[in-house]
């Protein structure tokens, strides 16, 4: 997924975009895992829920336009270049990470709705994309946490290898994703 275009490190939409989404992934994790903390039916318990879900469809919407804008801009050349194993591992990471952040949400989504549960996005309610199934909810919702614990490896992973080229390699992997320095 390269342009022709020239660039010597990703445009500013891609690296907001890029830090935003780990933030709300970072919000997403803490979310479902803070919620056990409270008893059941508990307000904070289900406030924690709501915004597990609200912020997982987030991350849908931004990963959708990071895509978009990934395909119309492309991305930089690692210098000096990777060894082409290390650039096949990445672009297969990369494929990891976008399925995953794209799997999640639309997994969460179908989770609800077979549930029979509201699938709340501040203040709308989106509509279902399954008829309520108890036993298919079951289903989706150990495929969903399981999904989700293999979400912090392949995030892991990816913090490693950024920063395994920044303090290894000392290429400029890193440095193409943050910020310009004024």
């Amino acid at each position: 997924m390269t342009s022709t275009k020239a660039t010597d490190r990703f445009g500013p939409l891609a690296i907001g975009l890029h830090w935003l989404t780990l933030a709300i992934l970072i919000a997403v994790y803490a979310c479902i895992n803070l919620k056990d903390l409270y008893p059941k039916g508990s307000d904070p318990r289900e406030a924690l829920k709501t915004w597990h879900f609200m912020l997982g469809l987030t991350i849908l919407a931004l990963v959708t336009v990071r895509l978009l804008n990934r395909l119309r801009g492309g991305a930089p050349a690692v210098v000096p270049p990777l060894p082409i194993w290390q650039a096949r591992l990445a672009s297969s990471v990369h494929v990891l990470l976008y399925a995953f952040m794209v799997m999640m949400p639309i997994l969460g989504w179908l989770l609800l709705s077979a549930a029979g549960k509201p699938i709340p996005f501040f203040g709308a309610h989106l509509p279902a994309l399954l008829s309520a199934d108890k036993d298919l909810a079951g289903q989706l919702k150990e495929v969903h946490e399981t999904v989700g614990t293999v979400g912090y490896y392949i995030i892991g992973a990816h913090a490693l290898a950024a920063l395994y080229h920044h303090f290894v390699s000392r290429d400029n992997t890193l440095t193409n994703m943050l910020p310009r320095r004024p």
